[in-house]
C-alpha cells in the first residue's frame, strides 16, 4: 500500500525516484485548488473531463551562472511556482488544441501534429505556444517510427513570473515534453526526459545548457540539487544552511532569451575560447572542442591551472573578426559557417577573455558553494555562512563585469540588498530579471523584502503599480523554498 508523499498525493509506489510516478491526486494538495479551477476551464473548452494533470515547476539558481552550456554544474533549487496543464487525449485524431487559461493574454492555438512544423517570427521572439511545439517534436523525434497519431486537447495555466530568469519557458517546454511523452506511453525516466527538454530548445533557437530542465526533473522538496552534465547527467541533494531562507525579488525588467541574441552570442563566444585555448595546446581535435570543460579533461587541468591558461593565451580584452581568423588559421566564410549559429551571424568583437575567466571561476564557486554546505550540515559556522554570502557576492560581480548581464535596475536591486547586509545576485540568464538574496533567517527575511517594497516597488512607474501593489507585490517579490520536480496526477 502507497504511502502519502507528505504533499497531499499518493505515488505509484511501483516506481523509484528516477521515474516521474502517477499520483493519485488529494484534496490536501498543494496544488489541488489551482489543479481544480484548470479543471473546470478544460470542461467549459472541450465539455470532457481532463485524464490527467501535469506540473513543472520554475526554478532560481542559487549559483552557478552560464556554466551549464560549458559543461560545468550548477546549484538552482525549483520554487513553488509552476506551470500546470490539463490534458485530454484523442487517438481518433492527430490534432493538438491549447488553451490557456488566461486567455486574454495568450491566444489559442490548433495545429495538425502529423504535420507539425514551428514557425518563428523574423522579428521578435517566439508565440507562447512554439515552446509548447517544441516539447512535443522532442518527444516526436525521441520515439521516431514508434510515435502513434494521438492528438491532445490542453488547457494549462503558469504562475511562474514572465521572462524573469526563473525559467518560465523552460518549464513549458518540459510540461510540453511530459505531457507528450505520457501520452504516448513512454516510461518516464526523468533524466531522459530533461535530456530530451533541454535539446529540443533549439527549435526556438535557443541552446540550453540543460540546468534548467535537470532542475525541472530533478529537484526533490526541501534541498537544493548540485546538478552535474559531465560525464553524464547527475543531481546530488544538498541541504541548505538550516534556517537560512532565500529570497527572490524581480527587476520587472524582461528579457526572453529567444527574442534576443545576447544570450547565443556569450554561448558562441565561450565555444570559440575553447577553440582557440585547444589549438594553444596543439590538440589536433581542437575544432571539436566547443565545452570548456571537455578541453580541461583533455588538458588534465585543474582550475587555478585553467586560469592561469586563460591568462597567458587569452590577453586581448577584445577580438575582431581578423584576429579570430588569423588565430585559428581559418577564413572569415569558415568562422561564419563552421563557428557562427544563425542568431549571431552580425557579431564583429568577442570578449573571449572575460567570458572564458568567469566560466572558470564560477565553476569553482559552484564546487565551494556545496561543499561549505556539506560541512554546515557536520557543524555550524558563522564564518562559512559568511563565506556563502561572499561567494554570491563574486558572482554578481563577474556576471556584471566579466559577464556583462546584468542591467541597470538589478544593480539597484543589489545595492539595496547590500545596504541590508544581504548577499544578493543576478540569477537566471540575466539583462534582467530577478536577483536571488540568501538571508540568515525567516525573520530577516521577512525585513528584507519589506526594505524592498518600500523602496524599489513603491517607486515603480504608474502602470507597474497599478499592477502590482493591490497584491502588495508579493507576487514580484517573496521568500521562497525548495519545491518538487516534476509531478504527474490522475484524479
Amino acid at each position: 500500500m502507497a504511502l502519502n508523499s507528505g504533499n497531499g498525493t499518493v505515488p505509484d509506489s511501483k516506481l523509484g525516484d528516477e521515474h516521474v510516478a502517477v499520483q493519485k491526486l488529494q484534496p490536501d494538495a498543494k496544488i489541488y485548488d489551482r489543479l481544480m479551477t484548470l479543471s473546470g476551464f478544460f470542461k467549459q473548452q472541450y465539455g470532457d473531463e481532463p485524464e490527467f494533470y501535469v506540473r513543472v515547476p520554475g526554478r532560481v539558481n542559487i549559483i552557478g551562472e552560464h556554466v551549464d552550456y560549458c559543461g560545468y554544474s550548477v546549484l538552482p533549487m525549483a520554487v513553488e511556482q509552476s506551470i500546470i496543464l490539463a490534458v485530454g487525449t484523442n487517438k481518433q485524431r492527430a490534432q493538438l488544441e491549447l488553451h490557456h487559461l488566461d486567455e486574454g493574454k495568450f491566444q489559442s492555438f490548433d495545429c495538425d501534429l502529423s504535420d507539425l512544423e514551428i514557425k518563428l517570427p523574423k522579428t521578435g521572439g517566439p508565440g507562447w505556444y512554439s515552446y509548447f511545439l517544441c516539447g512535443i517534436k522532442g518527444i516526436q523525434e525521441e520515439l521516431n517510427d514508434k510515435w502513434r497519431p494521438i492528438g491532445m486537447r490542453i488547457a494549462l495555466s503558469g504562475n511562474v513570473p514572465l521572462a524573469a530568469g526563473l525559467s518560465s519557458s523552460s518549464a513549458l517546454v518540459s510540461a510540453a515534453v511530459l505531457a507528450t511523452g505520457h501520452a504516448q506511453g513512454m516510461p518516464l525516466d526523468r533524466k531522459q526526459l530533461a535530456s530530451i527538454s533541454a535539446s529540443c530548445e533549439q527549435y526556438i533557437g535557443t541552446h540550453s545548457g540543460g540546468m534548467d530542465q535537470a532542475i525541472a526533473y530533478l529537484a526533490k522538496q526541501g534541498c537544493a540539487q548540485h546538478i552535474e552534465f559531465h560525464p553524464k547527467l547527475k543531481g546530488t541533494p544538498v541541504t541548505l544552511p538550516a534556517g537560512s531562507c532565500f529570497v527572490v525579488a524581480n527587476s520587472l525588467v524582461q528579457k526572453r532569451k529567444a527574442a534576443s541574441s545576447d544570450y547565443n552570442e556569450r554561448v558562441v563566444e565561450c565555444r570559440l575560447a575553447t577553440r582557440w585555448l585547444a589549438k594553444s595546446q596543439k590538440l589536433p581535435n581542437w575544432k571539436d572542442l566547443i565545452r570548456f570543460v571537455d578541453l580541461q579533461e583533455a588538458c588534465h587541468l585543474d582550475n587555478d591551472a585553467y586560469v592561469k591558461l586563460i591568462d597567458q593565451q587569452l590577453k586581448k580584452s577584445i577580438y575582431t573578426r581578423e584576429d579570430i581568423c588569423e588565430g585559428l588559421g581559418i577564413t572569415e566564410q569558415e568562422l561564419e559557417t563552421d563557428f557562427l549559429t544563425p542568431s549571431t551571424q552580425h557579431m564583429q568583437q568577442f570578449k573571449l577573455r572575460q567570458r572564458a575567466l568567469h566560466v572558470i571561476q564560477e565553476a569553482g564557486r559552484v564546487v565551494k558553494f556545496r561543499q561549505i554546505c556539506e560541512q554546515l550540515q557536520r557543524r555550524s559556522s558563522k564564518q562559512d555562512i559568511e563565506q556563502l554570502g561572499q561567494l554570491m557576492q563574486e558572482s554578481h560581480h563577474s556576471l556584471r563585469e566579466l559577464y556583462e548581464c546584468s542591467h541597470p535596475d538589478l544593480e539597484r536591486l543589489v545595492a539595496l540588498s547590500a545596504k541590508q547586509g544581504v548577499s544578493a545576485r543576478v540569477t537566471g540568464a540575466g539583462w534582467g530579471g530577478c536577483i536571488v538574496a540568501m538571508c540568515d533567517s525567516v525573520k530577516a527575511a521577512s525585513d528584507y523584502v519589506n526594505v524592498l517594497k518600500r523602496e524599489y516597488y513603491a517607486q515603480l512607474p504608474a502602470h507597474l503599480l497599478e499592477r502590482y501593489q493591490p497584491n502588495d507585490f508579493n507576487e514580484v517579490v517573496f521568500a521562497t523554498f525548495p519545491s518538487n520536480g516534476a509531478e504527474l496526477f490522475v484524479q
